[in-house]
């Protein structure tokens, strides 16, 4: 259990690194980034990796394989943080990876290992998730690129090598440790869980427009109330989504205007997320859910408008590499349970490129974006042991 705690007490260490004294919170290339990028580069070097920092800040520590043209094995997640953060989402599974490598004192495989710390997964600084693992893919764009311009500078980098951190070569895939960001783990009493898929998500800004007037003086068959309208949809939500399987859909964000105790309501905008493993099952219920919408609108002399923020396709894991995982859980000793992941990863990313597999960590009270959020050693010596047979299950079918 011994590299249970290490990787835990680093894990709080990095914690340390952070914008705001007395909460976790680390967005993409801050200052608070520089702490960590010392702490990780020295964890890596002793290890025995070689360590780089590419273009848009991901810490990269490479070690090599038996032969100088190996292919590679990439173990990554994301070193950024949600404002207000714990101590575990992402940064987990960086430190898991390094522990992992300095297990190996010095042996190789026929394929390398190179362990890499994203820079940025959450969207907070620029409200662009994944700038760190769409690099690795060669997924920046010219007006990400400008956007991200100014930071990548301050931080000593250069924007205009971008593409150079783009992975090269053949690949073995990529591995993810994550924990799970929620409570089926803990409700099972299991430990580890293999993801099969990751949920394609859709954003929404959904607006019921109506007119604000007197609360005191307007009767109720006289008003516009878009806050009424509002809540009436927002109760069809939770109805949509708990009549589907495995559906969830979230209005998380209200503004209603002009925001008095005693005005009727003339505007209410909202924030609709809805999230599923099937592609057409999440695009179904939006479209069910504005067309509810434009009926409630009608019915109350209401107006409704509805603007897409992001529509990202759902992300199945590859079905090998995922194998070879569920092999390594229980040559470890462990459940083989399979799961999707409602939370979106890196790994939904570089799946588009490589092979790529992820193992959650149950989360204690499924608890994760909040101070609170923890680990148990026991756990986290179960995914170290599942990560030692999955590089010894490669070594055998593959080398």
């Amino acid at each position: 259990m011994r590299p249970a705690f290490q990787i835990i007490e680093r894990c709080r260490k990095l914690a340390a690194h952070t914008e705001e004294p007395g909460f976790i919170t680390r967005t993409f290339l801050s200052d608070a980034m520089r702490g960590v990028h010392a702490d990780v580069r020295t964890w890596m070097q002793h290890a025995g990796m070689t360590v780089s920092i590419d273009a848009v800040g991901n810490i990269r520590g490479y070690y090599a394989g038996a032969q100088p043209d190996a292919p590679r094995l990439i173990i990554g997640s994301h070193l950024d943080t949600v404002p207000h953060a714990g101590a575990f989402d992402g940064i987990l599974g960086v430190v898991l990876g390094v522990e992992l490598v300095e297990l190996l004192v010095g042996r190789r495989f026929h394929f390398a290992i190179e362990v890499v710390g994203f820079s940025e997964e959450e969207g907070v600084r620029f409200g662009v998730p994944f700038i760190g693992s769409r690099a690795l893919i060669g997924d920046i764009d010219e007006s990400l690129s400008a956007l991200a311009a100014d930071a990548i500078r301050a931080y000593g980098l250069d924007p205009s090598k971008i593409p150079d951190a783009r992975v090269t070569g053949t690949t073995v895939g990529y591995l993810e440790f994550h924990i799970e960001q929620g409570p089926l783990l803990e409700s099972l009493n299991l430990s580890l869980g293999v993801v099969t898929a990751i949920a394609g998500q859709s954003r929404l800004d959904v607006r019921f427009e109506g007119h604000a007037n007197h609360a005191g003086t307007t009767p109720m068959h006289l008003r516009h109330d878009a806050l009424a309208g509002a809540a009436e949809w927002i109760g069809a939500v939770e109805r949509e989504a708990t009549a589907g399987r495995d559906l969830v859909a979230t209005v998380g964000k209200i503004d209603v205007r002009p925001g008095a105790g005693n005005v009727i309501a003339g505007s209410a905008a909202m924030s609709l997320d809805v999230r599923h493993t099937d592609d057409g099952v999440r695009t179904g219920a939006v479209a069910r859910l504005l067309e509810g919408a434009k009926q409630i609108a009608a019915r109350r002399g209401l107006t409704v408008t509805s603007e897409l923020r992001l529509d990202q396709p759902a992300a199945p894991m590859d079905a090998g590499l995922t194998e070879v995982l569920a092999e390594a859980v229980r040559a470890a000793g462990h459940a083989d349970h399979r799961m999707a992941s409602g939370a979106g990863h890196d790994a939904m990313i570089m799946v588009k490129q490589m092979p790529a597999a992820m193992l959650f960590l149950r989360s204690p009270h499924g608890i994760s974006h909040h101070p609170d959020e923890s680990v148990l050693a026991q756990d986290v010596a179960a995914a170290l042991d599942t990560g030692v047979h999955f590089l010894e299950q490669l070594e055998r079918t593959r080398g």
